[in-house]
């Protein structure tokens, strides 16, 4: 199946400007004008406005481009279903993953993943959560690696891979009531009140994690003093180990034990989810199938 040309399209399209799409295509800018012309013609109709600083589609090139990106999908699908069919490990995957979490997860996987599909060929993209719904709700991402709570799931497809619990960051040296340390236990419990009128730096409220940590304020009954956002859970840490503020991060970070913070649990362990998500009614491959629990058994046992 040729679909070199609606391919040129829609590189066209996403660059918003032929010379530039020419030169991702590896093409001369010339031999994609004609290639763009002849289509033209042959629909009878402009695709694209053109001038020197932008080419946006028309509404008939608005058209094809939506139907040309479908094509590719399903062409997509049906080369995986039949690489399936015949196990030839052959294919094509992208992956979406969080900034910190998901580069760490990746590049300890894709080695592994790799040598059992050498032939496949992987796009890893980082992207917030809701970037990755986004793409997979529209069929431009395979599957994406996403945190969340229950609420925030789209009607898309969700495999839960694990519940992570949220903890309380505080600097080393921050004085805590010795009753709350009698327990002897690595991580212990202390209630958020103890901390209501001390800063905390927080995550963007664009952020999943944001919806339930203020959510976990609202039950502890205050308001926190937020003295920075970030987009960044490594920010967080950070700033904490500077003694500048407190902050709640998830246990992945907790679990690296980082220097100059001591972690908490908070009373009710509020936690969220861990997921594997990918377009509703879409076809998984057996090698999606396989990177998926390569991750669980990297995030859940350390090790592939």
């Amino acid at each position: 199946m040729d679909t070199k040309l609606i391919e040129y399209v829609i590189k066209i399209a996403d660059e918003g400007s032929i010379t530039h799409a020419a030169e991702k295509l590896y093409i001369t800018q010339s031999a994609l004008s004609q290639q763009l012309l002849k289509l033209e013609k042959e629909l009878g109709t402009p695709l694209f406005v053109r001038s020197k600083s932008d080419w946006a589609p028309t509404p008939a090139g608005e058209v094809y481009i939506q139907n040309a990106r479908e094509m590719l999908r399903i062409k997509q699908r049906t080369y995986t279903i039949i690489a399936d069919m015949v196990n030839t490990h052959k294919g094509f995957l992208s992956v979406g993953m969080t900034p910190g979490r998901g580069s760490d997860m990746f590049a300890s996987v894709y080695p592994e993943f790799h040598k059992k599909y050498p032939q496949y060929t992987v796009e890893p993209r980082e992207l917030s959560v809701k970037r990755q719904q986004e793409q997979v709700r529209k069929g431009e991402l395979d599957i994406g690696f996403v945190t969340l709570t229950d609420a925030q799931k789209t009607i898309d497809e969700y495999i839960d891979l694990y519940d992570e619990e949220i903890y309380i960051g505080m600097p080393e040296r921050y004085p805590v009531d010795k009753k709350y340390l009698e327990s002897g236990d690595a991580y212990p419990i202390l209630p958020l009140t103890e901390l209501q009128y001390e800063p905390f730096v927080m995550m963007y409220k664009e952020s999943t994690i944001r919806f339930l940590t203020d959510k976990i304020f609202k039950e502890a009954g205050f308001t926190p003093n937020i003295l920075f956002e970030t987009s960044n859970n490594t920010t967080i840490l950070s700033m904490i180990r500077a003694e500048l503020a407190c902050g709640l991060v998830p246990y992945h970070y907790v679990k690296r034990h980082p220097e100059g913070i001591k972690f908490y649990r908070l009373p009710n362990h509020p936690t969220w989810h861990v997921c594997v998500t990918y377009q509703k009614n879409s076809y998984l491959s057996s090698a999606a199938k396989d990177f998926i629990k390569m991750v669980k058994s990297y995030w859940l046992d350390g090790k592939i």
